[in-house]
């Protein structure tokens, strides 16, 4: 009996979607029929932090081919830490600071005649002195012919999500392991068949991020990059926040705007957040004053007279931004530039610098013909009121962001705030379910019998 149940698919998939992920590795070891049929349920989601031998230990690399063609997610996750930073390079003789110029060495030999002739980093003086004064992280991360190896490994990757958290404010401006890190993995996806890759998550990234993940810039990028990246429908972004004032560091924004301009053909949904303090919006970089005269956050004032091309998603269908400051000019522009193809925007947390929603939200009007669409939202403030910690599960940012293309689509609803349905949610909110009441009730101080 129990044979005929396992040998139907349906049923058996069924019950091994309740089998909880922690306990799938125990279930494994009972036989090997049980490990194969378990295996792409264990490995769909799969998370790797970067370390010297991630991807040159053959044993890792071996385990990795093994499970490769069961990985649909990945989170590659490259945290800043102490031993991320680099030092300056200097001349063992005189002391002084010396300028590396760094170039991606993507040639990959068997022959070690070959490979020992040419110099990874230029030149032999450079290679010797990188080798002696930076750590083995750094070698890892600046070996690109491993990253290919590695993602020629993941045929059906779907979802890639990149996390380098913890970057600190003055360090905003130097060069890191962290971002020799991303070009390789740039580099590595543009190179692999990736056939089924359309979802790009880009969770708690420092901003210097948007130079080294950009196709058209430089390190290593060839006329075709740009087409790799064509793939991507599903965009989220959780940047570190660029502190909002009258001259914000400009040149991060202009890399930030000149990113997005890279999926503008193909995306269909777009999340971004600010992490921390609010800034400005992504998507009307080319409409803010301080990127276009010039200013003291121009690192480059020379090139600050140059305009930015405006945002056009051709077949954008869903958007929400957070934690922005924006303009109810710049708002309207955005909804009547995207008409044609948007059915649901969401602006949470965000700050109007000047006009008000009437006037940003005015083009809803011109579209529909009417004002009907106002009946449709309620403007209201979710408040909870916590009565216990019991199963109290927070919700972070990063799963807000990272969760928001598995949602089912939605009916087009405009948003503002925090405008959400009342009613069953509200009550949700205010007593929670029935059986966290009474698990409540059940451990109160008081005698409730």
């Amino acid at each position: 009996m129990f044979l005929r149940f396992w040998l139907t698919e349906r049923p058996r998939d069924t019950f091994l979607s309740y089998i909880p992920k922690e306990e799938l590795p125990a279930f494994r070891l009972a036989c090997h029929d049980f490990g194969v049929r378990a295996a792409p349920l264990l490995f769909e989601d799969t998370t790797i932090t970067f370390r010297p031998s991630t991807f040159t230990k053959p044993a890792r690399m071996a385990a990795l081919h093994r499970i490769g063609h069961h990985i649909q997610t990945l989170t590659f996750s490259t945290p800043h830490t102490p031993e991320t930073f680099l030092p300056p390079l200097l001349d063992p003789v005189t002391g002084e600071e010396l300028t590396f110029i760094y170039e991606p060495y993507i040639q990959s030999t068997r022959d070690s005649a070959t490979r020992l002739s040419n110099p990874i980093y230029g030149s032999w003086e450079l290679t010797d002195l990188l080798v002696k004064q930076y750590s083995p992280l750094f070698h890892a991360a600046a070996n690109v012919p491993t990253f290919i190896r590695a993602f020629n490994a993941l045929p059906t990757l779907k979802h890639l999500k990149l996390s380098c958290p913890g970057q600190e404010a003055s360090q905003r401006y130097r060069r890191s392991i962290v971002d020799y890190a991303l070009i390789s993995l740039r580099i590595a996806i543009e190179r692999c068949k990736l056939p089924l890759l359309s979802s790009l998550s880009l969770v708690s990234i420092h901003p210097g991020a948007a130079l080294y993940l950009n196709p058209t810039m430089g390190f290593g990028a060839r006329p075709n990059s740009v087409k790799k990246w064509k793939q991507i429908k599903n965009l989220a972004i959780c940047m570190d926040s660029i502190p909002f004032s009258p001259y914000p560091p400009a040149d991060h924004l202009k890399l930030l705007h000149s990113y997005l301009h890279v999926f503008a053909a193909s995306l269909k949904n777009f999340v971004f957040r600010w992490h921390g303090s609010n800034g400005l919006s992504p998507l009307s970089l080319d409409k803010e004053v301080c990127l276009q005269d010039r200013s003291p956050g121009m690192a480059s004032p020379r090139r600050c007279h140059l305009a930015l091309r405006p945002l056009k998603f051709e077949k954008l269908r869903n958007m929400e931004v957070e934690n922005i400051v924006v303009d109810a000019s710049q708002v309207s522009s955005f909804i009547t530039a995207h008409r044609h193809t948007i059915r649901e925007f969401n602006f949470e947390d965000t700050h109007l610098r000047s006009g008000t929603w009437d006037q940003a939200l005015a083009p809803l009007t011109r579209i529909s013909g009417s004002e009907k669409w106002k009946e449709k939202a309620e403007e209201v403030m979710d408040v909870p009121l916590m009565l216990s910690p019991v199963d109290d599960e927070q919700t972070t940012a990063k799963d807000l962001v990272v969760d928001y293309f598995n949602c089912k689509p939605r009916p087009f609803r405009p948003s503002i705030g925090a405008w959400q349905r009342a009613g069953a949610r509200s009550r949700e909110l205010f007593w929670g379910t029935p059986e966290h009441m009474k698990r409540f009730l059940r451990t109160s101080v008081f005698s409730w019998r």
